[in-house]
C-alpha cells in the first residue's frame, strides 16, 4: 500500500489544484466551488506491563475548493478535534498525537494551472517522498510554503517545493496545533527549528511498463535543536525502483530503496556526518491473496539518531516499518518484515505481519525488538457508502516497552 501511495503522490498533489470546473467570473468561481468533508472517530489503547492508557477522539475535516478562473483557484481546509471522556493518563500518553482539542486552518492556498504545470502557494497538505504530512491520526499534518508540479515530459512527474512552517497533529501541550517553524524530522530525531525552511526536488518516471522510478532530494537551512544549539544544514536524498507485474491472477513485485543523509549533528556534541539506509522488498499474489518479505539496513553509526527519513511524519517510506511502533531508522539496525494479506471481498481486507529489528549499536538498550501486527478494514456500500472502518493491533515482544497497542478507526467521507 505504501509503494502505491508514493508512486501516485505527485499526481494526487496536482489534482488538488487542477480538478475544479472553470468559471467565467470571480463570483462564479466561488459559487461553483465544491465542498467535501470527513467525520472521524478513533479509539487508541496502549497496554503494557506497567500502565494502560487509552483515548477516544472525534474529528471533523471540511474542505472548500473554488472553481478555476483563468487558471487560478483557491483551496481551504479546516480541521477540528475533541476528546470526550478523556482522562489525565490518556491525555498525557497521546498529547503529541491524538489529544489536542480545538481547530486549525490547515489549507489556505492559491493555485495557478497553465498547461501541464500547476503552482500552489500557501498552507497545504504535501505528499512527497521527503516532505510529507501524516494522516494516520485525527488531525493531518500540513505545511506552509509553495510547490510546482509539471507533467510535460512523457510518463514523468516533476515537483519542486519549499516549506517554511509546519503544522503537527497537536500542539503537544493539550491544544490544537498551530503553524510554526518547529519541524518533525524523521522518526528517531527530536524536533528542530528551521529558520530558513527547506526545499525539495522530486522526479517520478513510469516510462517502462510496471516500473516506477523515484528520485528525491531535500535540503534545509541551518537547524536549531530542542536545546537551542545551532547546527549545520541537513541534506537528504532518496531513490527507489519499484517493479510490479501481473500475469492473469498472479501478481509479483520487487523494489529497492536508498536513503542518504549528510548533516552536522542534531544535538550538542554529536557529529552525525553521513548516514544511509538500504532496503529491498519482494511480493507475490494470487487472486485475493498476497504476501511479501522486506529487509533494510542502516549504516554502522553510533551518533545516537540514525537516518533522517524526511520532514513530517508522513516521510516514512522504509519497507520494514511495522504498522504502529517499530523504527527502521536507528543506527546499526537490520530490520526484517514478513506479511500476508487477504481480500475477503472487494471492500474487506485482513493482513498479518511480523517485524524484527536487530540493533548492534552500543547505544541501543536491546539487541532485538519484535512486533506482531494484525490489520483489518471494511468499506460500507449502499446507504452507508462513504463510511469505512479499520482495526490495527500490534503486540511488542518482551524487549519492547509499551508497544501493545490497539487502534480502532471509523471514517465517513462526504
Amino acid at each position: 500500500m505504501k509503494l502505491a501511495k508514493l508512486s501516485l503522490a505527485a499526481m494526487m498533489v496536482a489534482g488538488l489544484a487542477s480538478s475544479s470546473f472553470a468559471a467565467d467570473t470571480l463570483a462564479d468561481a466561488f459559487k461553483n466551488g465544491s465542498v467535501k468533508g470527513e467525520i472521524k472517530a478513533y479509539y487508541f489503547n496502549n497496554d503494557n506491563d506497567t500502565s494502560r492508557e487509552d483515548i477516544f477522539t472525534t474529528g471533523l475535516m471540511l474542505n472548500y475548493k473554488t472553481a478555476t478562473l483563468y487558471g487560478f483557484g483557491a483551496n481551504f481546509t479546516f480541521q477540528g478535534s475533541s476528546s470526550p471522556f478523556s482522562d489525565n493518563d490518556g491525555e498525557a500518553r497521546y498529547q503529541g498525537s491524538m489529544y489536542g482539542p480545538g481547530a486549525v486552518l490547515s489549507e489556505a492556498y492559491l493555485s495557478y494551472t497553465l498547461g501541464k504545470t500547476t503552482a500552489m502557494v500557501g498552507r497545504m497538505f504535501l505528499d512527497t517522498p521527503l516532505i510529507s504530512g501524516s494522516g494516520s491520526r485525527i488531525v493531518k499534518e500540513a505545511f506552509e510554503g509553495a510547490a510546482i508540479i509539471n507533467t510535460d515530459l512523457p510518463d514523468t512527474t516533476l515537483i519542486a517545493g519549499y516549506v517554511q512552517k509546519f503544522q503537527a497533529r497537536t500542539s503537544g501541550d493539550g491544544d490544537a496545533p498551530k503553524f510554526g517553524r518547529t519541524f518533525k524530522i524523521g522518526s528517531s530525531t527530536p524536533n528542530v527549528e528551521l529558520d530558513d525552511g527547506a526545499f525539495t526536488l522530486v522526479a517520478i518516471n513510469k516510462s517502462i511498463t510496471g516500473l516506477t522510478l523515484t528520485a528525491a532530494y531535500t535540503q534545509t537551512g541551518d537547524l536549531v535543536d530542542e536545546n537551542g544549539a545551532e547546527m549545520d544544514r541537513l541534506s537528504i536524498a532518496y531513490a527507489e525502483a519499484d517493479y510490479q507485474g501481473k500475469a492473469g491472477k498472479f501478481a509479483y513485485g520487487i523494489a529497492a530503496q536508498y536513503y542518504y543523509n549528510n548533516f552536522g549533528g542534531l544535538a550538542a556534541g554529536i557529529n552525525a556526518d553521513e548516514n544511509s539506509l538500504f532496503g529491498v522488498k519482494a511480493s507475490v499474489g494470487y487472486d485475493a491473496f498476497g504476501a511479501y518479505v522486506a529487509y533494510s539496513k542502516v549504516n554502522d553509526k553510533t551518533n545516537g539518531y540514525g537516518v533522517v527519513s524526511g520532514l513530517g511524519n508522513g516521510a516514512d517510506l522504509a519497507y520494514t516499518m511495522s504498522p504502529i511502533n517499530s523504527n527502521s531508522y536507528n543506527n546499526d539496525t537490520e530490520a526484517y518484515k514478513i506479511g500476508a494479506t487477504y481480500a475477503i471481498m472487494k471492500n474487506a481486507n485482513v493482513g498479518v505481519s511480523y517485524t524484527l529489528n536487530e540493533i548492534d549499536s552500543a547505544a541501543s538498550n536491546a539487541d532485538k525488538k519484535a512486533y506482531t501486527a494484525v490489520e483489518a478494514d471494511y468499506a460500507f456500500e449502499g446507504a452507508l457508502k462513504g463510511l469505512s472502518t479499520a482495526v490495527i493491533y500490534e503486540d511488542g515482544s518482551k524487549d519492547v516497552s509499551g508497544t501493545d497497542e490497539l487502534w480502532v478507526k471509523a471514517n465517513y467521507k462526504f
